[in-house]
């Protein structure tokens, strides 16, 4: 704590760290808004019922959020400038004021001729949707009160700032008071809201960390412009799975829902071409096939060239040593490149036996069968270890027409067994190649 702003600060030496906060009397009054004026309840005497959810009307939204909007809940969306977050708002929107609900969009972004242009672009024009363009926290607060709508969107809330405090709109102090002040009135009055926030360069939404723990969900926009899909993936839910996507394809009447993500991922998938391997990753509760791509070629550099794009790059580092030292494919002076194809990104340790199966074709300019499906983990001894959710990975490959599937050979007792699907169980990475080449 410090009376004035300094650049650094003197307890941690972070630079431009200090947020302004607004000190007032206790009796002053002005936070009189600032509570819930509960008193204490025993536990066994408090009604646990979630209620109905708000539909709202597109599928993938409704499965990232746990089955729809729940009364009173806040919820964060991040996501890159232009990438779909406000299209898809105003999307929700209508379709929710279409079933009946009043619903207030609230914008500090642009102007209100800019968001009709839109809205007519991709086909909204409820009577129910009311727009707002307005910055300042009290007012919106007020209108909030008066025309008491179902369901509410801040687009976005780095623009909103309080007139109790003195720092420009988008500083730390700001965002985090306008953020509780709207959360506290979602809670109180039960109607829930959207927070749309910008992110910064290494892609975390902006302002402060404390903004993702006070809020119920948070939703990530993934993709870039080079494809036309668009992931919302929920890192954060207190009302339904983490990790849970919903897929869309970016068109010009808006965000459209992908109900096949498996298909959508594999549709330009070049068959018998070394380097090239199906995958079948978990997202949430949802099993998708994706695509994994390895070049390997000799190197003339000193120091051998290691990419990876759409995985983490120091497992790829890790599955080189392993591929390596175990299997005697020397790789040391190599250039490897690992790309999951369609932009989508993959972390969980299911796709480990992907990535070397790819990097092993391609070094021995082999293809793997194109009707082959392989998941596993891999340990740095070189054992294949289980993963979870076998059943519904299999079930998906074999929806696909994938007719065969190498797995690890201690999940062989948590599949059924699947119609035209053969299944070859293995441990080690000298096993994955004995059945692969």
């Amino acid at each position: 704590m410090s009376p004035k702003w300094l650049g650094k600060c003197p307890s941690c030496s972070g630079w431009n760290c200090f947020a302004e906060e607004l000190v007032t009397p206790a009796d002053s009054g002005l936070r009189a808004d600032m509570s819930f004026d509960g008193i204490p309840l025993p536990i066994d005497e408090i009604p646990a019922r979630e209620g109905e959810r708000m539909a709202t009307g597109i599928a993938e939204i409704d499965r990232v959020l746990g089955g729809g909007i729940v009364a009173g809940s806040a919820i964060l969306i991040g996501g890159e400038p232009g990438i779909g977050k406000s299209t898809l708002m105003l999307q929700v929107m209508n379709n929710l004021a279409m079933s009946g609900h009043r619903v207030l969009y609230i914008s500090g972004e642009e102007s209100a001729s800019q968001i009709k242009l839109r809205s007519d672009r991709i086909g909204t024009a409820a009577k129910e949707l009311l727009l707002l363009v307005e910055v300042s926290l009290e007012k919106i607060l007020d209108q909030i009160k008066k025309v008491a709508p179902a369901i509410v969107v801040i687009d976005s809330i780095q623009t909103v700032y309080s007139g109790e405090l003195m720092s420009a709109p988008g500083s730390v102090g700001q965002v985090r008071e306008a953020s509780s002040r709207l959360i506290l009135s979602a809670k109180k009055n039960g109607i829930p809201v959207f927070l749309v926030g910008h992110v910064t360069k290494d892609g975390s939404i902006a302002g402060p960390k404390v903004l993702e723990h006070m809020v119920d969900t948070v939703l990530y926009f993934e993709g870039d412009s080079g494809h036309a899909y668009r992931i919302i993936r929920s890192i954060k839910n207190r009302f339904g799975p983490t990790n849970e996507i919903g897929v869309f394809e970016m068109r010009d009447k808006g965000l459209i829902e992908v109900p096949n993500p498996s298909a959508f991922f594999l549709a330009e998938r070049p068959e018998n071409a070394p380097g090239s391997v199906v995958v079948t990753s978990l997202e949430g509760t949802r099993p998708i096939l994706v695509e994994i791509q390895a070049l390997v070629s000799q190197s003339n550099l000193g120091m051998p060239r290691r990419t990876a794009i759409g995985v983490d790059h120091n497992r790829v580092s890790l599955l080189v040593a392993v591929l390596d030292k175990i299997c005697g494919l020397k790789l040391g002076g190599s250039d490897i490149f690992i790309n999951v194809a369609g932009g989508v990104r993959v972390d969980e340790p299911a796709v480990d036996l992907g990535v070397v199966a790819a990097m092993a074709s391609s070094f021995l300019d082999r293809p793997v069968d194109a009707h082959t499906v392989i998941l596993g983990e891999v340990g740095l001894t070189g054992e294949v270890r289980a993963v979870s959710q076998m059943d519904a990975r299999i079930k998906e490959a074999a929806r696909m027409g994938f007719t065969r599937c190498l797995a690890p050979k201690t999940n062989s007792a948590q599949w059924t067994r699947t119609s035209g699907m053969e299944i070859c169980t293995i441990s080690s990475l000298r096993e994955l190649l004995e059945n692969l080449f």
